[in-house]
């Protein structure tokens, strides 16, 4: 059996108002917004180069523990390439985002840096050579 990759989900306080960051951050688009039998809000949104991303709140009576941006096991991050770091680390910064790490050269590789988005997201900026 061949496997494809198929989601990203992310839990947030305000599923809504999460996907609307990733929309000004990273030109997500908002596919539906819906509330499940579950009781929880559901977004689904896209990624320019189609890479759904679910958001959803918690689900009734569902307790969730924090978030945690910094490095752990598990999954620990999502990458997103970008053109300008600097100037992506200010408009991001700008939006709420906290820069955690970087900007770092890799030696024969791209430029790095980590932020931590809303719901304590961690995610990579990635600037390719």
């Amino acid at each position: 059996m061949a496997y494809e990759f198929n989601h990203v989900h992310l839990k947030a306080s305000d599923p809504e108002k999460t996907a609307n960051w990733y929309v000004k951050a990273f030109n997500f688009e908002i596919l539906s917004v819906a509330t499940r039998s579950f009781g929880d809000q559901f977004v689904i949104t896209r990624t320019a180069d189609g890479v759904t991303v679910n958001i959803s709140g918690a689900r009734t009576n569902e307790k969730l523990g924090e978030g945690d941006a910094v490095p752990h096991w598990g999954l620990e991050h999502f990458g997103l390439n970008v053109d300008d770091m600097d100037a992506e680390i200010d408009r991001l910064t700008g939006l709420g985002a906290e820069l955690m790490e970087g900007p770092i050269d890799v030696p024969n590789g791209p430029r790095i840096a980590f932020i931590k988005a809303p719901d304590n997201v961690r995610i990579e900026l990635l600037q390719l050579p």
